[in-house]
């Protein structure tokens, strides 16, 4: 726990971040008031364990060709997932779009401004309610993520955070200093946010850089712990029902509108291990990310979603983005040099617990 004099510094870091933000803010399209609430919705979204320079093209596309939740809810759920392209874990494409309908019938188009309703949307959890709340309708509240997380506990309390759940120690701390002020509370949330993704980063803090460092706990101990393991190791990618799911939807969305269905024949070719193929065609088809087709084999779904299992938000093909990464979907690139909004700290109303059973992400 914070001791006094930490505690008093909070008003210090602030000030100091405030700053900072000025001047070393990335220039991304969802940021400085260029676009609205169901924008930002739309972002953390798609930032969840996916970095930021995937994320941009595709949120700049996927914003042209559905600017508002009405516009989403009315598109196949083929052209959804051809769209969602390789950012990972496309399982939250098919939670977005439940989301807008909710949105488009339940709230006439337009977010609602409340934690309480934002948390009860389809995969909207903790994190993306509380950043919808401070970022797109200003209000004071602590948004918490991986980053946030980190800088804080470094800052003020001197530990290296291990990651896992969110704590109420986190919870508490995230709240003792979240300035008082309504305007200062989301310059805090953004500032902190980019701070450690920029400089604050888990593996290799540019503190020589760190706008506060001066008033750093962390640093000032030494940095005790830097570069342990963390809680939870990474997974590999390489093998995994993942990697396969992902080939198969990229199989998927590389075919022509004219001719949708990919050939068991095709399907087969795709993985030596027809076990494991089978296996993961079959999950996909539970997950309502394809359509099995009889004995003629499989296709991106024609209707509506079905069984999109809980997260965490033109014909088929028509909705494309230059891919920039080799990363087969379904994966994400979660290393620690990069931002993402690695949200499985956060709780969910759906599909994402605080400690033990749900995340804001889901993966292929």
């Amino acid at each position: 726990m914070m001791n006094d004099t930490k505690n008093l510094n909070a008003t210090e870091v602030a000030l100091c971040l405030a700053a900072w933000w000025r001047s070393n803010a990335r220039d991304l399209p969802w940021r400085f008031g260029r676009t609205g609430a169901w924008g930002i919705l739309v972002s953390e979204v798609m930032s969840q364990q996916t970095q930021m320079s995937r994320v941009v093209p595709y949120w700049t596309t996927w914003m042209r060709h559905w600017p508002d939740p009405e516009a989403l809810a009315a598109a196949s759920t083929a052209e959804v997932i051809t769209a969602w392209g390789r950012l990972g874990y496309p399982r939250r494409a098919l939670r977005l779009q439940e989301c807008a309908r909710e949105v488009a019938t339940r709230y006439g188009n337009r977010l609602p401004r409340s934690y309480d309703e934002l948390v009860a949307l389809p995969g909207i959890g903790d994190y993306t309610a509380s950043a919808v709340m401070s970022f797109a309708f200003g209000e004071r509240i602590a948004v918490i993520d991986t980053n946030i997380r980190r800088v804080l506990s470094r800052m003020f309390v001197g530990e290296e955070s291990l990651g896992g759940s969110t704590t109420a120690k986190d919870r508490d701390l995230a709240l003792r200093v979240l300035p008082e002020d309504q305007t200062a509370s989301v310059v805090w949330n953004e500032a902190v946010m980019e701070l450690g993704a920029l400089v604050c980063t888990a593996k290799s803090p540019a503190c020589e850089t760190c706008p506060v460092a001066s008033v750093c706990a962390f640093l000032a101990a030494g940095r005790p712990g830097l570069g342990q393991r963390r809680t939870r190791p990474r997974q590999r990618f390489a093998g995994t029902n993942r990697q396969v799911r992902g080939i198969v939807l990229a199989a998927l969305r590389a075919l022509p509108a004219d001719a949708p269905v990919l050939s068991r024949a095709r399907v087969a070719s795709l993985w030596p291990d027809q076990t494991q193929l089978d296996a993961c065609v079959a999950s996909l088809d539970e997950d309502g990310l394809i359509e099995i087709i009889g004995d003629e084999g499989i296709r991106l779904p024609a209707g509506s979603v079905r069984n999109a299992d809980a997260d965490a938000d033109a014909g088929a093909g028509a909705v494309t983005v230059a891919d920039d990464s080799a990363v087969a979907d379904g994966s994400a690139d979660t290393s620690a040099s990069i931002e993402t909004h690695d949200n499985t700290s956060q709780p969910d109303a759906t599909s994402q617990s605080d400690a033990t059973s749900q995340s804001d992400v889901a993966s292929a």
